[in-house]
């Protein structure tokens, strides 16, 4: 069924994970998905396929680069993995900003008050209206580097794009949206649909789709013009797995914006991979390139 769907596309990085009805479900992931941080995770090259170490992806970035790591949501170990990503590019000297998909464009005074110590924790996630998962898992991120953005659409917004379509956002919802949205690519709404258990588009996900699209570009036009205003900058962006994968999703919105601009791209995706109660084989088919859209990531990290 299309709702059994949609919650598995949730943890695996998708547009339904921020909603407040998910909290539940999480718990009950975080639950079963509990685990030791302290195996080490392994690196891939997503092109070569062989081992690399961390040296080999921090020696890929340089200033005004955008680091995009794809997550499986509500797990810590992929959240220290995060962190120590975060921590090798800050020890090459280079200024490193962080933006966040769990966090709204429209929040950013709340979001730099709280980094500012103006408010304390607890009035900072009553103000940006938090829920769905524990915030500590990304608090070191949000606090991390020079500075630390919110960069998606609001929810009330993609709530409409995804029961009612476009058509149906207010004026003021309509303004909230990037100028010239643009929906994701051919290759990244099919393997949408496919997530979903549709090897072919249906009409009752569409929507969705659409929702999806506007956070992915939501996040590329709040990336673009970071970037345009801090060219010195490392910027990482934390997000669900599944708006990196392939390059489909926000690495492709990114670059057309770049392209726009006129300013050079210089974009290394990173995908996490969770591999615990995977075979062998699920490991090296999760690592396979897309003959549609090429290789996984940049890099792959896997942990269990």
């Amino acid at each position: 069924p299309i709702q059994s769907n949609i919650n598995k596309f949730i943890n695996n990085g998708g547009f339904m994970a921020q909603f407040g009805f998910v909290r539940a479900f999480l718990v009950f992931i975080g639950l079963i998905f509990s685990f030791s941080s302290a195996v080490q995770a392994q690196i891939y090259n997503g092109t070569t396929l062989k081992p690399a170490p961390l040296s080999d992806l921090v020696n890929s970035i340089k200033p005004g680069s955008v680091v995009i790591i794809g997550e499986m949501h509500g797990l810590q170990p992929v959240h220290d993995q995060q962190m120590e990503i975060l921590n090798a590019i800050k020890a090459t000297g280079i200024n490193v900003s962080v933006g966040m998909e769990f966090f709204n464009y429209t929040d950013q005074s709340i979001i730099t008050d709280y980094r500012a110590g103006v408010i304390d924790e607890a009035a900072f996630l009553k103000a940006i209206s938090w829920g769905g998962f524990e915030f500590g898992l990304y608090r070191d991120q949000l606090l991390f580097g020079e500075m630390g953005l919110g960069i998606n659409l609001t929810r009330d917004v993609t709530k409409v794009i995804s029961k009612q379509g476009l058509a149906a956002l207010t004026p003021e919802q309509n303004k909230l949206l990037p100028p010239n949205f643009t929906i994701g690519r051919d290759s990244y709404r099919q393997r949408f649909f496919q997530a979903m258990g549709h090897p072919v588009p249906v009409a009752s996900l569409e929507n969705y789709f659409v929702a999806q699209s506007a956070w992915d570009d939501t996040m590329a036009w709040q990336t673009v013009q970071f970037q345009k205003q801090h060219p010195d900058h490392v910027f990482v962006i934390i997000v669900g797995e599944f708006h990196v994968q392939y390059g489909g999703g926000l690495p492709n919105r990114i670059k057309a914006r770049l392209a726009q601009e006129n300013l050079p791209e210089n974009i290394v995706t990173v995908s996490q991979v969770y591999t615990d109660g995977m075979t062998e084989q699920d490991i090296q088919d999760s690592l396979q390139s897309s003959v549609e859209e090429g290789p996984r990531a940049d890099f792959i990290m896997l942990s269990k």
